[in-house]
């Protein structure tokens, strides 16, 4: 039965009530006055529900899909304006003890060379990502309680957030690692992570169980519910992602919707970020042989309908996906992207992208200059702000200012700031260029004139030398 403040995963992500509501969305996608109203419900910027927002992706109806994405364009500048945050992942370990039949990491590969850095080449990967201008990151490894265990990880946390390279710092570690305890999400908590991140890759059970035959992950239930215990050992931010391919789009999305809600039921708070990837090439894995690929324009649709659904919510799309396909869906919902990022353990220490570690294809091979460079050429304010998790704005507190528009006052001077950090340690001449008139410009655009006037004298202060100013 259907709950979403049940604690129990198989009640808040119901399979029954999945197949109402796609059912419910089949009978309906063709309701005009039922989408009109659905829609005029979703610009009141309060979100809607998983049953909701599913008709809107059923609809196909030209005229109405047109509107979902102007409203979704709308909803990203009301509340991210034209700002976009930049990261990049960091694989620490390639070694897993799961079999996840998607993922070249999985157990029996023997054509993967297995890899785990020491703290040392770990150091080196910090600093030279800290050479491209990267201040947040996403640190990933496998599964594996030999190899990478919880000690490992938080050494790893404490080994690059001490690293301080010529005007270089990372000043927000995010974790993407397995499932586990509360015990251990309490100890990433005191680390000072910032979100921790988990896929469910699909809310599927049955195609769960299958696409997970052995290994720790197996455990649906274990894994679906591990959000919970992240908020538990008191870890605010947590981000969300399915990886689209592996199940049918429409079961996926009403799931990451439902879990969205559940975490709003019972925690006051939802996810801090939904990510989006889908299925791509990669050591021994083709992803024709799994049926349920979806297409750009589909994928577009999805991005668009999380976006009017959970409104507050950061939506990251990674280097997954094409700079077409990028560039199309960053006007519908995408808040954080990658940039200049390697999927391989150790690969930014190396000249040549290493190819045999690798986790999945990149597509966008761009450099972090040139992904920057393209986002300004775009209109965007590339922004490498962390400023809300360092001020304790987390989970509840973030989202109460997200909701009023008060964060507002924050984020533009605190994006303008930080890139203007990165236009004077590492950008190429034209980026520059471009950057300094970006600034000028959007100068205009902070409301308060005594920030206003505080920014323009701490944008100075960074061209004379000094560094981290922060709202």
């Amino acid at each position: 039965m259907y709950n979403p403040k049940s604690m129990k995963a198989e009640e808040f992500i119901d399979h029954q009530e999945i197949l109402d509501s796609l059912a419910y969305a089949d009978a309906h996608k063709e309701d005009t006055a039922l989408i009109d109203q659905i829609l005029e419900k979703a610009k009141l910027r309060k979100g809607l529900s998983h049953r909701e927002a599913s008709v809107l992706l059923a609809c196909e109806q030209e005229e109405k899909v047109q509107e979902i994405y102007a409203l979704a364009e709308q909803i990203k500048k009301d509340f991210y304006g034209n700002r976009i945050v930049m990261f990049a992942p960091l694989y620490l370990s390639n070694y897993c003890v799961n079999g996840c039949v998607y993922c070249p990491y999985h157990a029996i590969n023997k054509h993967i060379p297995r890899k785990k850095l020491t703290q040392e080449e770990i150091r080196a990967e910090v600093i030279a990502l800290q050479d491209q201008g990267h201040k947040r990151l996403a640190i990933e490894a496998g599964e594996d309680p030999f190899h990478n265990p919880i000690e490992y990880i938080l050494e790893s946390i404490q080994t690059i957030y001490s690293i301080k390279h010529k005007n270089g710092a990372i000043r927000r570690v995010n974790v993407n690692i397995a499932a586990t305890t509360v015990e251990n999400y309490r100890k990433l908590h005191e680390a000072g992570i910032g979100t921790y991140i988990l896929f469910q890759e699909t809310y599927h059970k049955e195609s769960y169980e299958q696409l997970h035959p052995w290994g720790p992950k197996h455990d649906y239930c274990y894994h679906t519910e591990a959000m919970d215990r992240a908020m538990e050992g008191g870890i605010d931010d947590v981000g969300l992602g399915v990886l689209f391919g592996l199940d049918k789009y429409r079961y996926e999305f009403a799931g990451i919707l439902m879990h969205a809600e559940h975490l709003e039921a019972v925690h006051g708070v939802g996810p801090h970020t939904i990510s989006v990837p889908r299925i791509c090439p990669a050591d021994d894995i083709d992803p024709s042989t799994f049926s349920n690929g979806i297409s750009d324009d589909i994928f577009a649709k999805i991005v668009a309908c999380i976006r009017i659904a959970v409104p507050y919510t950061g939506m990251i799309v990674s280097t997954r996906e094409s700079q077409k396909c990028r560039e199309r869906v960053l006007h519908l919902g995408i808040s954080q992207i990658s940039g200049g990022s390697r999927t391989s353990v150790g690969g930014y220490t190396e000249e040549e992208r290493p190819e045999d570690t690798v986790q999945f294809d990149i597509s966008d091979r761009r450099s972090l200059d040139e992904v920057v460079c393209w986002l300004m050429e775009m209109g965007y304010i590339p922004s490498f702000c962390t400023a809300c998790y360092r001020e304790g704005r987390t989970g509840d507190r973030f989202m109460s200012l997200c909701k009023s528009g008060q964060i507002q006052n924050c984020c533009l001077p605190n994006a303008l700031m930080t890139l203007q950090e990165y236009l004077q340690d590492y950008a190429s001449e034209k980026t520059r260029g471009l950057g300094e008139a970006m600034i000028r410009s959007q100068l205009a655009d902070i409301p308060n004139e005594k920030v206003r006037g505080i920014v323009t004298q701490r944008l100075e202060k960074i061209v004379q030398g000094e560094r981290d100013f922060r709202f």
